[in-house]
């Protein structure tokens, strides 16, 4: 069934059926990103969706990224390993974002790798990408650093592709002047897209403090890469420009940290789409109809949407009034609930 309106035709009369029956049937878009030659084109099962969502073909694929339980796996509570099962079990979404924070020294084990990938398979869970942190700054101004920055996320790159994923998020970071870092960042992403094309891995820049939050300065950084495995993974809620010092370089410190000078999201996010690999969908707080307090969701899904984006939008809640299970939950329920009015 390869026409699209003979699909949506298929799954409308299919929900009518269905619910008569008794049954909610949930059905995501099965169509790849064009953007990503790695995208499934399978489609995704969302457990426990309800109402007009259940019986809607959502524009996009769900998937949950690892960070949402950062306190959890830093404490020891959750094991990296049972990560994708809880995924699956607890939220019944079927695609995952690991960290590499919270599998640092096994970028290179594969019987570790091994297993985390069985156990994805097992649970009938995709692994989409991950995520670099700690590996060097792409754009530091020092050319030996930055060479060794690029070379220390190849490993990432192989792991990547043994574990199935379809891309690793890298960093734009580095200290000095805007035009200055940007060079050097355009040198970096170069270099490891070199590399990481010949293991059919895209390498995906998110928005993620700096230079970087400035969506004008990121989409001309893509532009002037200009590689077809080179994109970016627009986050809703990482526009901070500026922010005040973090007392250390913890998650508590750094979430401590007041933002000083803040990029409108809603434009930085549509001059990122155009290049998208992904999309991160950020949440820290919500009102009493469960809508985030940040982010208004409908007009950020709908430029998601016009930018002909079908990827999987990542779930990464990062609140501290609600537990992390009860944000992921309202988080999934908002892209659901969201994602059915407009698609």
């Amino acid at each position: 069934m390869n026409n699209p309106k003979h699909r949506r035709e298929f799954l409308r009369q299919m929900a009518l059926y269905t619910m008569g029956a008794g049954l909610l049937p949930s059905v995501l878009a099965a169509c790849n990103n064009g953007a990503s030659t790695k995208e499934s084109k399978d489609s995704t099962n969302v457990a426990g969706t309800s109402g007009a969502a259940a019986a809607k073909e959502l524009f996009f694929k769900i998937s949950l990224a690892e960070w949402s339980f950062h306190d959890a796996l830093f404490s020891g509570k959750l094991n990296h390993l049972d990560f994708p099962a809880k995924a699956k079990n607890d939220f019944g979404i079927e695609a995952v974002e690991y960290v590499n924070q919270f599998f640092k020294d096994k970028a290179t084990d594969k019987a570790y790798l091994a297993d985390l990938k069985k156990r994805c398979s097992d649970n009938g869970v995709r692994s989409v990408l991950i995520m670099i942190d700690g590996e060097g700054e792409m754009g530091d101004l020092d050319v030996k650093k930055r060479a060794k920055a690029v070379e220390n996320h190849y490993k990432w790159v192989e792991a990547a592709e043994f574990l199935g994923c379809h891309a690793i998020r890298v960093n734009a970071a580095g200290e000095g002047k805007p035009e200055d870092v940007s060079k050097a960042v355009i040198e970096s992403l170069a270099k490891l897209s070199g590399f990481a094309n010949t293991h059919n891995i895209s390498v995906i820049v998110e928005n993620h403090g700096g230079s970087s939050s400035n969506g004008k300065w990121l989409s001309n950084v893509m532009k002037q890469v200009n590689m077809p495995n080179c994109g970016t993974l627009p986050d809703f809620g990482n526009f901070c420009l500026n922010r005040t010092k973090p007392v250390d370089n913890t998650p508590q410190g750094w979430a401590a940290t007041k933002c000083l000078e803040e990029y409108d999201r809603y434009e930085g996010v549509t001059e990122l789409m155009p290049f998208a690999k992904g999309v991160s969908a950020k949440t820290h707080d919500f009102d009493a109809d469960g809508n985030c307090i940040e982010t208004d969701y409908r007009k950020m899904l709908k430029i998601v949407k016009d930018a002909g984006y079908t990827g999987h939008i990542g779930i990464e809640y990062e609140g501290s009034k609600l537990s992390e299970e009860e944000g992921v939950r309202k988080t999934l329920e908002l892209l659901k609930k969201v994602g059915a009015e407009i698609s």
